[in-house]
């Protein structure tokens, strides 16, 4: 039986575009593509959103290592809250739905400690009854450790879980340790993909 309900934030709850405040920053398609070389990789993805060291630590770093970049990694950092475009569409409603059918919602994010600030701007997160965040535990999705980081502060069953994430690899993770899951792509699809998951589970 289906119990708890657990969400990715970036492209499940709230969408995102880095592009639309960094492209402007270029006056050039050569310096364009290699900020996105190092800004648009995994491994800087990953420190940021592991955060072991403070996110500005890691910026002041960067602008050391690529000081053509200086002022394109301050924009990131002091203009980081408006990559965050709004919610997903028809996903504040329906987390209300699920919620008011008796299910417990969490989120499960790779993001750094900037999240915060983001949840304060969209009262979507204020629906969730609890949360792990990546920056806050040093840990990353699909390592096993994060998974089992949520069920154990939660006191949740893996097999009563449904993990949501619009990254396969996730969901993979997430199902290594017992967890149902969906890759999502929208509200309606979600909503279609959780009835059959519910049905088979009852």
């Amino acid at each position: 039986m289906i119990k708890a309900l657990i969400f990715d934030f970036g492209k499940v709850l709230v969408d995102y575009d880095f592009a639309h405040i960094i492209d402007p920053l270029f006056d050039n398609e050569e310096d364009r593509q290699e900020f996105y070389t190092f800004f648009a990789s995994l491994e800087f993805i990953n420190e940021l959103d592991r955060e072991v060291t403070p996110f500005i630590d890691i910026i002041r770093r960067k602008q050391q290592e690529y000081p053509k970049y200086t002022e394109q990694l301050q924009v990131f950092f002091d203009k980081y809250v408006d990559f965050v475009t709004g919610e997903v569409p028809g996903m504040k409603l329906l987390l209300k739905e699920l919620k008011a059918s008796g299910y417990e919602l969490y989120g499960l994010t790779n993001w750094s400690s900037k999240v915060h600030q983001v949840m304060k701007n969209y009262d979507i997160f204020d629906l969730l009854d609890g949360q792990v965040i990546s920056s806050e535990v040093h840990l990353l999705k699909p390592e096993p450790e994060i998974y089992e980081h949520l069920l154990e502060k939660f006191d949740l069953q893996a097999e009563e879980c449904v993990f949501t994430d619009d990254k396969a690899i996730n969901v993979e993770g997430a199902a290594k340790v017992g967890m149902h899951g969906i890759v999502f792509q929208d509200a309606a699809q979600y909503v279609h993909e959780l009835k059959s998951i519910i049905e088979q589970s009852a």
